[in-house]
């Protein structure tokens, strides 16, 4: 079956974000948005993720992480994610800071519920109670009278899927009858639970948020598209370079892929070195070229990546970097039995909770 098309904007039109005088001209033309589904909003092909602005990968210089926020606005960007879950409300408090100098025409903004701190035995609270509040509170860091999308956070995690159907999802379709939510979405490693939550909910969902899935060693996300498009649900896809696989430097220690996964990626990072190609531009190319994908999200806090992330997203591949990114796909990616580390993190949390409640 054909994979349905996000719908665009015209090549150089100007969505309603645009604001003459604070965003520059000639990259906002550049960009291509596309409708977020049937919200009847065109955002970015590119997105900005918060989870920089609380330090989870590495130390920031809060003043660039400030400066990467606004320029990636002002050039076009206008779709701004983030979580209470990113540095137990940093990522929010400081995004919230930077918000007040930018107009709130210009960007939709999205957090989420359900995941909020390192303890485990606090990490999950998928409780209507809980969403409420934890809304509310979002909305003091964030400094905004609303919030354009909440959306469940890592769904797989709570402790059935019940109370996300019976709980969550009521409780922020609540807060969207309020007017202090216009959308409600979820998120989620696994694809089927992301299905199924839709099938099953009495509530509207507008968006999925997947991740890692529409990357050069797992584009299962495509098998999943026509499903999501159907139930006319948004499709936001999030970190191309799967958490630092898809890099020179490659992924941090606590990364939740096996040794075959991220062998292959560090080969396929050393033959893109060798070829003198960038193996985070390839993949961030495949992921923004895909069609079904209403939007890409990324997050850094260098104003040189950001940079290179727009070009990247307004350019294309040179012949020799298109032909290394077929071949390790098919060298390195394509013989892999395992693309994915499915319920690797879901079993270390049960296991660690298991241990804190047998105390």
């Amino acid at each position: 079956m054909e994979t349905e098309e996000a719908k665009s904007l015209n090549p150089g039109e100007f969505p309603p974000t645009y604001i003459a005088g604070f965003h520059y001209e000639d990259w906002v033309r550049c960009m291509e948005y596309r409708m977020l589904g049937k919200t009847g909003f065109y955002v970015s092909k590119l997105s900005l993720g918060g989870s920089s602005l609380a330090g989870i990968y590495n130390n920031i210089d809060v003043n660039e992480a400030i400066e990467v926020m606004r320029e990636g606005i002002k050039r076009g960007v206008n779709l701004i994610d983030t979580a209470p879950w990113y540095g137990e409300g940093r990522s929010e408090c400081l995004l919230g800071q930077i918000l007040l100098t930018i107009p709130r025409k210009a960007y939709f903004l999205c957090t989420k519920v359900g995941r909020y701190q390192q303890d485990k035995s606090k990490m999950f609270d998928f409780s209507a109670k809980k969403t409420l509040e934890s809304v509310n509170l979002s909305l003091e860091r964030l400094k905004v009278s609303y919030i354009d999308l909440v959306q469940v956070h890592d769904i797989e995690f709570a402790p059935n899927p019940e109370i996300v159907l019976n709980e969550t999802l009521v409780a922020l379709d609540s807060l969207r009858a309020a007017k202090k939510v216009r959308f409600v979405g979820i998120t989620g490693y696994p694809l089927e639970m992301l299905k199924y939550i839709l099938s099953k909910s009495r509530i509207k969902i507008d968006t999925i948020l997947s991740y890692c899935h529409s990357s050069l060693h797992d584009d299962t996300l495509h098998e999943y598209s026509n499903f999501f498009k159907e139930k006319q649900v948004a499709i936001i896809s999030a970190s191309p370079m799967s958490m630092g696989l898809l890099t020179d430097n490659g992924p941090p220690m606590w990364h939740p892929s096996g040794k075959d996964l991220r062998e292959a990626c560090a080969k396929a990072a050393q033959f893109c070195r060798l070829k003198g190609v960038s193996i985070s531009k390839l993949a961030m190319h495949f992921s923004l070229s895909l069609p079904y994908v209403d939007t890409t999200l990324v997050s850094t806090d260098k104003l040189e990546y950001l940079y290179a992330n727009l070009e990247i997203n307004k350019g294309s591949l040179t012949e020799t970097e298109s032909e290394t990114m077929v071949y390790i796909c098919e060298h390195f990616f394509k013989p892999l039995k395992v693309k994915s580390w499915e319920g690797v993190e879901l079993e270390k949390y049960k296991t660690a909770l298991k241990k804190l409640t047998s105390v």
